[in-house]
């Protein structure tokens, strides 16, 4: 059983920095690609950014692009976002998703491309 532990979040200010983790724990993580997800309050859950298995290719959404970084650590079974010049629009709940990949440079942004999910850490920007 695959199991996903996201840490890090918590209240920050306009413009401060947030790093988040994802400890994966069950299966050897290098067979997985990695997602984050955010739901904002009264919102749907949206993508943020993804990371293929074999970490050489990274994607992000348009509204945290050249903001937010995806990484991955194999010797911990971490995935990170560390999250820059955040804005108050970034308040969320962030989720991490793990999907298993048989294709190493591919990455996902669909929800439903995932297998796996955190419960989730709470992010809150005050302007």
């Amino acid at each position: 059983q695959v199991q996903l532990v996201e840490s890090g979040g918590g209240l920050v200010q306009a413009g401060d920095s947030l790093k988040l983790s994802c400890a994966i724990s069950g299966r050897t993580f290098s067979g997985y690609a990695m997602g984050w997800f955010r739901r904002a309050s009264g919102k749907e859950r949206e993508f943020v950014a993804a990371i293929s298995r074999n970490v050489v290719n990274t994607y992000y959404a348009d509204s945290v692009k050249g903001r937010f970084t995806i990484s991955t650590d194999s010797a911990k079974n971490t995935v990170y976002l560390q999250m820059n010049s955040l804005k108050p629009e970034d308040t969320a709940v962030y989720y991490c998703a793990a999907r298993t990949s048989y294709y190493l440079p591919n990455y996902y942004s669909r929800q439903n491309d995932y297998d796996y999910w955190g419960q989730g850490t709470q992010v809150t920007v005050s302007s």
